[in-house]
């Protein structure tokens, strides 16, 4: 399964407002935003899961945990500052019925999710973080 690389230009007025903050306040800005930027994204992928399957639309959710066997796929690029989040599904069967096997064909969910809600998801993402960065940067004046 190949890793999917998503590049956005034109970020660094928000990268350089963000690292203006602690960084214990950034990973929770970011947490935050991210969370809630994503959370769209797995309800589009709820609404496309079979729901006699295996309890797929109960196990897609937003975090920043993987399962042990996800967690030995994964393999960490970025450093320690650098904050994900991930969208999907922990239960095993989801790559089965996203990808298929020889008993039944594919039935994506999280491909088509992705493919609809990427775009707006990068854009609530990039509003979101001016304004909890605003806001956060607001709360710290104030408590100096």
């Amino acid at each position: 399964m190949a890793k999917q690389v998503v590049t956005i230009d034109g970020l660094q007025d928000l990268d350089k407002a963000l690292s203006s903050l602690p960084h214990s306040v950034q990973k929770k800005v970011a947490r935050d935003v991210l969370r809630e930027s994503a959370e769209p994204m797995a309800r589009a992928a709820r609404q496309l899961a079979p729901r006699d399957e295996y309890h797929l639309y109960d196990s897609i959710d937003v975090s920043t945990r993987l399962n042990s066997r996800q967690r030995s796929l994964h393999r960490e690029e970025a450093s320690s500052s650098f904050q994900e989040m991930f969208v999907g599904t922990n239960n095993p069967a989801g790559i089965q019925q996203e990808f298929g096997n020889e008993r039944h064909g594919a039935q994506p969910f999280m491909r088509p999710a992705w493919d609809a809600e990427k775009k707006p998801t990068l854009s609530r993402i990039a509003n979101s973080l001016w304004f909890h960065i605003e806001k956060a940067a607001r709360r710290l004046a104030r408590k100096k």
